[in-house]
């Protein structure tokens, strides 16, 4: 691996990340830092701020290293990693437990990049540590990441906003699309905590790619054949007397005077049966079956049940709607409060229970927002979605979900922001 000289300049001009730009990565990507496997050299080509590189796979505090697991570290504090994000029992991530002053703890350098095209650049970050008691107001991972040309220039950053914890390893992408400048083919690329270290601050990365981004194809025109239907040709059937039958309306013939003479009765000639036409129906049956269509027409659209949930309101389909947690729980009533998670700074929230409005504009606070949600039979299904109405002082809006349900407490620690609302998902246990 070549050692490249990092300079650090302290009037580096930093640009905000770039809006998303309507284009597709390509596959595979120009450049990939997974952090290898095994023994490494080190990714950064400088000394990082006050981190130092150990061999441990449960670092300290200001430490970083390449593992591909974790195990049992500082008493049951962290999770138990067995392999990387990508799945590799033997492939390394990068783990770094916070130091005190927060700041840098990598750089380096990229290179093979061309001059005037659009790339994305994206890592895969989760927060290490498990939501405790012992920790109920930690201090989460905000990491930055700046993209900046070998003089200095700012190209893009990135922010994450802060990590949440979790139970189990859940990994999460941060991506964004940058215009490489004419003249540069080489980045420096900066990563930085931005809360200082203690409880709840310690988090991995892995998988840092770079892939051209191609405007999308031009979307496919066909011109749709319009066919004019022409009026249907009809024929004048020929004018038929109607058939003599025993049925027939006519009146009967005036009867003839009396007379003495005896006459025969008259001859009255067999009729040539007509050839079989169709039998219309008779004013009964035509009558019968109209009334048999309005029947239909007019039956009464059965209302949806009570586990049927109303279309989504423009707030859930113009974000996206991430997943935070299920839970499977037993019949019964469902006890949520909500708290601010750390310092109080003016966030608010709206939720949604099954796509209908439950709290409007709520503002979080050390005080719970309290409401009940009835999981049974009837109502298996319960999804609660937490809508950011703005990220407070410090940026995103976070909050401290307990949910206590069939004597059990559970806790859960929702990030949203003005790109991603949170979902949390009841499911009734079979």
């Amino acid at each position: 691996m070549k050692r490249w000289l990092f300079i650090l300049i302290p009037w580096l001009q930093l640009l905000h990340a770039q809006p998303a730009k309507n284009c597709i990565p390509k596959d595979p990507p120009v450049v990939n830092i997974n952090f290898g496997a095994g023994e490494v050299d080190d990714n950064n080509v400088g000394a990082p701020g006050i981190y130092r590189r150990v061999a441990s796979s449960c670092p300290t505090d200001g430490h970083y290293t390449y593992t591909s697991y974790t195990s049992d570290c500082f008493r049951g504090d962290w999770i138990t990693l067995e392999q990387d994000h990508t799945g590799d029992n033997h492939g390394n991530m990068l783990l770094v437990n916070a130091a005190y002053e927060g700041g840098e703890f990598f750089n380096t350098v990229v290179q093979g990049l061309e001059p005037g095209k659009t790339y994305e650049f994206a890592v895969w970050m989760l927060n290490v540590c498990k939501p405790s008691d012992k920790c109920p107001f930690p201090l989460l991972p905000n990491i930055q990441v700046t993209l900046a040309t070998m003089s200095g220039k700012g190209v893009a950053e990135l922010n994450t906003g802060n990590l949440p914890r979790y139970g189990s390893a859940q990994w999460t992408r941060f991506a964004i699309t940058f215009d490489l400048p004419v003249g540069a083919n080489s980045l420096l690329v900066s990563m930085s905590d931005q809360h200082p270290g203690g409880c709840g601050n310690d988090f991995a990365v892995d998988d840092i790619t770079f892939r051209e981004c191609i405007p999308p194809p031009p979307p496919v025109v066909t011109k749709k054949k319009v066919i004019v239907a022409k009026p249907p040709v009809t024929t004048k059937a020929p004018t038929q007397k109607p058939a003599t039958t025993t049925t027939t309306t006519a009146k009967p013939p005036a009867p003839k005077p009396a007379t003495t003479t005896k006459t025969n009765p008259p001859v009255v000639k067999k009729s040539t049966p007509p050839a079989p036409t169709k039998k219309a129906p008779s004013k009964a049956s035509v009558s019968t079956e109209t009334a048999k269509a309005d029947s239909i027409q007019t039956k009464p659209i059965s209302k949806p049940s009570s586990t049927a949930m109303r279309p989504p309101p423009t707030i859930l389909t113009t974000r996206k709607n991430s997943l935070v947690k299920t839970f499977q729980v037993d019949e019964g009533d469902i006890r949520i409060d909500l708290y601010d998670n750390g310092e109080i700074d003016g966030d608010t929230v709206t939720v949604y229970h099954n796509n209908s409005l439950l709290v409007s504009h709520a503002g979080l606070s050390q005080k719970a927002i309290t409401f009940h949600v009835n999981i049974n039979k009837a109502s298996p299904h319960h999804e609660l979605v937490m809508v950011a109405d703005n990220l407070g002082s410090i940026p995103p809006n976070t909050s401290l979900m307990v949910v206590t349900a069939g004597g059990n407490r559970y806790e859960v620690f929702i990030s949203s922001s003005e790109q991603n609302n949170a979902k949390v998902v009841f499911d009734l246990r079979e």
